[in-house]
């Protein structure tokens, strides 16, 4: 039975007409995994006049595009939204399937996933195929982030997992793309929906926003107590940069949740990170490896950080960092300026 299963979709999740990121990175993910498995690449796009991002979805490495463009999917409702997509599993019957590790992404995932009877892979953060048996090798921090698990759905398919944002590479768009759009129907009417969207409101309040900020410099307990973690603000305000830390540091009060990198927090891809007084456990390096450039300063020269950094500094931060900041601002009083290419 499951050598009808055949094709890598991703569920291209979009908000008011835009796509969001974590799918066009998603595509280019499943791009490779296609290729490698010799498989069309496939989005599926749902929503309500929405028809015209289809040629975006091929841009960004679809072969194909299923469509549903329909009223009563203009808002996400679990109920919608999952039958359209079993409507088209059923049909259709790929072999992968891949959602974004957002709130919409994982509580269809794993509504689908019951549904088919299926095996769900969440928060995933790397992907491959064993091409062979044609098996998704989905890998994930396990055990508080101690070890990678790599997880395998050998009797079911679709294989299916959640990806955070921000750990995959979206490729290069081409306007130039062919591909093929496939419109399908759905039977379902508003009367026949249980539940209904009343009223959408917005957050607008002013929140850190870690991944989009361009240059990081994050702390860990290695800074030893809150008044010696000030200098990790003094840095950040020095170079421009958004103020980030680790679990312990977060657990420990020094900076709210929204500023956590890792596993548990954000998963980040700045130009710059700097990572001060991190030892880099698994569940932190996962949120912040596909950073461009990794800046380290540890007084461990074993620490793991160095494994992922470009350039590391082996010494006490609280040392070094006060220089640093001194130099930087005498730089700035003499009329330099602080570029990132």
């Amino acid at each position: 039975m499951m050598d009808e299963y055949r094709g890598v979709w991703v569920f291209i999740e979009q908000n008011d007409g835009k796509i969001e990121g974590v799918s066009l990175e998603l595509l280019g993910a499943g791009r490779k995994l296609a290729d490698k498995l010799d498989v069309p690449l496939s989005g599926v796009l749902l929503g309500y006049e929405i028809k015209s991002l289809s040629q975006e979805v091929i841009a960004y490495g679809a072969d194909q595009v299923y469509v549903i463009d329909h009223e009563v999917m203009k808002d996400y409702r679990t109920e919608s939204y999952m039958k359209a997509v079993i409507d088209l599993a059923e049909k259709y019957k790929p072999e992968i399937f891949l959602y974004g590790a957002t709130s919409n992404g994982k509580d269809l995932a794993s509504a689908v996933a019951t549904d088919l009877s299926t095996g769900l892979t969440a928060d995933t953060t790397m992907l491959d195929v064993e091409v062979d048996k044609r098996l998704l090798e989905a890998s994930r921090p396990a055990f508080g982030g101690n070890i990678m698990a790599t997880i395998l759905c050998k009797k079911h398919r679709p294989q299916m997992a959640t990806v955070r944002p921000k750990v995959m590479k979206a490729l290069e768009p081409d306007p130039d793309k062919q591909g093929e759009v496939i419109e399908e129907a759905i039977t379902l009417s508003e009367d026949e929906m249980r539940t209904k969207v009343i009223k959408i409101v917005k957050d607008v309040t002013k929140k850190v926003n870690l991944a989009d900020a361009h240059v990081v410099v994050a702390g860990g307990k290695g800074m030893g107590d809150f008044q010696n973690f000030q200098l990790i603000h003094e840095l950040a305000d020095a170079i421009g940069a958004t103020v980030g830390g680790t679990r312990d540091v977060v657990e420990a009060g020094w900076l709210p949740h929204e500023q956590q990198v890792g596993q548990t927090g954000e998963t980040i891809t700045p130009k710059v990170y700097f990572a001060i007084g991190i030892s880099g456990a698994i569940q932190h390096i996962v949120g912040m490896k596909n950073s461009e450039f990794i800046i380290a300063i540890n007084k461990d020269p074993d620490a793991p950080i160095f494994d992922v950094a470009t350039y590391g500094i082996v010494g006490d931060a609280l040392e070094i960092v006060p220089k640093l900041i001194k130099e930087l601002k005498e730089a700035k009083e003499r009329g330099g300026e602080i570029s990132y290419v």
